[in-house]
């Protein structure tokens, strides 16, 4: 179907979508659920947005481009077609065809989409909103995370009392991802370090494979866009046979169910040895994965991997993803035979670090017990890092032995810990917060010791406002408003440039525009009104003032 802007949308367009619905379904489009058309436009915009990539990622390989790598165990993506309909200037196709369903409106339509569960808050808002921002402003880029199949929990009201059930967003599928059974790698846990001459070799005790699945992340106002990869675990074997010709049922499958788990719910419950054996290995998964494929990605197109950090930028969200540092290096040195001093310098260069809290007891550390079990290798690492870290330390601040035992990348009170927040700054270039005051704050307080002796690595980088989705799209009738203020000239688009939105500023003490703003938020309120009366059956003046959480 030819994709073009919705304001000179021909009626052939409508007519194409509405042959599709027919041809998917089976039924006239009348008489078609909203299901079906729900996935039927998914899969038109799909199959535009997958062209949009294969020119983006061809352009890219052309172009030897830079790409940044963006790790984080969530992705609060929010619904998708929405956002789709609106890069790719098709929501007036869309409203028009959905007119052909008599009585229902573009808005329950949407509605039909299940909320990809890959997120549970600003950190998850936060990665969604980098993905948006830089397929805009045309910076190449993935997202690399885990493909959760119940992600956090479905939140249900009985008698009063908040209930948690799982979030069954893949129960029909997904019409947006795309298999990429091509692109897979092995991932290991357990086992032992052997000793080859010089050279120290991990030998896992147990291997998953990572599949791939790419969401794709469309531009505004460009054709280019983003790629979140998330990762599928699966058994290297799936099924003991011999297990299962004896009887022995639960053995046969014990590898299935061992791939399953790392996929089933974001964010375990580490309140049992068992559910924080599990978070450390949706961690490490996330990171092998991720980091295998972009290197693999570099030998493909350059053929080695001295300029790694010259064509590579790895931004690890928070400390989740923070075991990036011990298996780039173990990849780079083990398995592509690079000397500590380069591989470190490399590792380095190409990260950097997002610090989300200031509270002392939520950085998180992990049980050097735990790491020698499932992560022999990386420990020695993390150990022999440790060392140069404290070496150049006591060189700049010699004799002082309770700031070295601060900032020790183990924490030698009670139970031996790794501490992955130090981990991360020490082995990145940058460690950014997400506001001013959050940046300020950080280096006076949790990380006061690093910034004593890495000062030209802390910096700040305040959160933004994805302003498509959240005004765009979500406040369609201010949109309107903007529009009709900020004009379609010949000037940027507010949605691309929102500092244009500064022109309001004269306008504040304008009754007209004040009443016009009002109006908006009015027949917002009555769109709620309406939602909580036919959801609740509770009636709502829409006059009354709104406390929305």
């Amino acid at each position: 179907m030819m994709m073009t802007p919705l304001s000179t949308a021909p009626t052939s367009e409508v007519a194409a979508l509405l042959a599709r619905v027919e041809r998917e379904s089976g039924h006239p489009p009348e008489q078609t659920s909203l299901d079906v058309w729900m996935r039927t436009a998914a899969h038109a915009c799909r199959a535009e947005l997958a062209e949009r990539m294969n020119e983006t990622l061809q352009f890219d390989r052309q172009t030897k481009a830079k790409r940044i790598h963006y790790l984080s165990m969530e992705f609060l993506m929010g619904r998708a077609l929405r956002n789709a309909l609106a890069a790719l200037g098709l929501e007036q196709v869309m409203l028009e065809a959905a007119e052909t369903l008599s009585g229902r409106d573009l808005g329950e339509l949407l509605d039909r989409e299940p909320d990809a569960a890959l997120g549970n808050g600003g950190l998850g808002r936060l990665a969604a909103c980098f993905l948006d921002s830089m397929a805009s402003l045309g910076l190449p880029a993935f997202g690399y995370g885990l493909r959760y199949e119940y992600g956090m929990f479905a939140q249900r009201i009985h008698d009063g009392r908040q209930t948690e059930e799982p979030d069954d967003w893949l129960r029909n599928g997904n019409p947006w991802e795309l298999h990429r059974p091509e692109v897979r790698f092995r991932v290991g846990f357990g086992g032992r370090v052997v000793s080859d001459g010089l050279d120290r070799r991990w030998e896992p005790g147990e291997q998953l494979d990572a599949n791939a699945y790419d969401f794709i992340v469309p531009g505004h106002g460009t054709r280019r866009v983003a790629v979140l990869r998330l990762w599928q675990a699966a058994p290297t074997q799936p099924i003991d046979l011999a297990a299962f010709s004896r009887g022995d049922y639960s053995a046969a499958g014990a590898a299935m169910r061992s791939a399953e788990t790392i996929n089933w719910v974001l964010y375990p419950d580490d309140s049992t040895p068992a559910g924080r054996e599990l978070r450390l290995r949706q961690e490490y998964f996330l990171v092998s994965a991720s980091l295998q494929d972009l290197i693999a990605r570099q030998l493909d197109e350059h053929g080695q991997l001295d300029s790694l950090s010259e064509l590579a930028a790895i931004q690890l969200n928070d400390t989740h993803p923070a075991l990036a540092v011990p298996e780039l290096l173990r990849l780079l040195i083990d398995e592509h035979s690079m000397s500590w001093d380069a591989a470190l310098a490399q590792v380095e260069a190409a990260l950097s670090y997002t610090n989300h809290t200031l509270m002392p007891e939520a950085l998180e550390t992990w049980p050097v017990r735990m790491l020698e079990d499932l992560l022999p290798r990386h420990l020695e690492i993390i150990y022999e890092l440790n060392d140069r870290w404290l070496a150049s330390a006591r060189l700049r601040f010699p004799g002082d032995e309770a700031l070295f035992a601060r900032v020790s990348l183990i924490d030698e009170h009670g139970e031996r810990r790794v501490r992955m927040a130090p981990l991360s700054i020490v082995a990145s270039h940058r460690t950014n917060g997400v506001s001013a005051l959050h940046s300020e704050l950080m280096i006076e307080t949790i990380f006061a010791d690093y910034a004593k002796i890495l000062p030209e690595r802390f910096c700040n980088v305040t959160n933004g406002v994805t302003a498509r989705r959240w005004l765009a799209q979500a406040n369609a009738p201010l949109a309107k408003l903007l529009d009709q203020r900020l004009g379609q000239t010949s000037q940027p688009d507010w949605r691309t440039h929102l500092d244009r939105l500064a022109e309001l500023a004269p306008l504040a003490n304008d009754p007209q525009f004040r009443a016009e703003v009002l109006a908006a938020k009015q027949q917002n309120k009555r769109r709620l009104a309406e939602r909580i009366r036919r959801e609740l059956g509770l009636a709502i003046d829409p006059n009354s003032l709104f406390d929305v959480h």
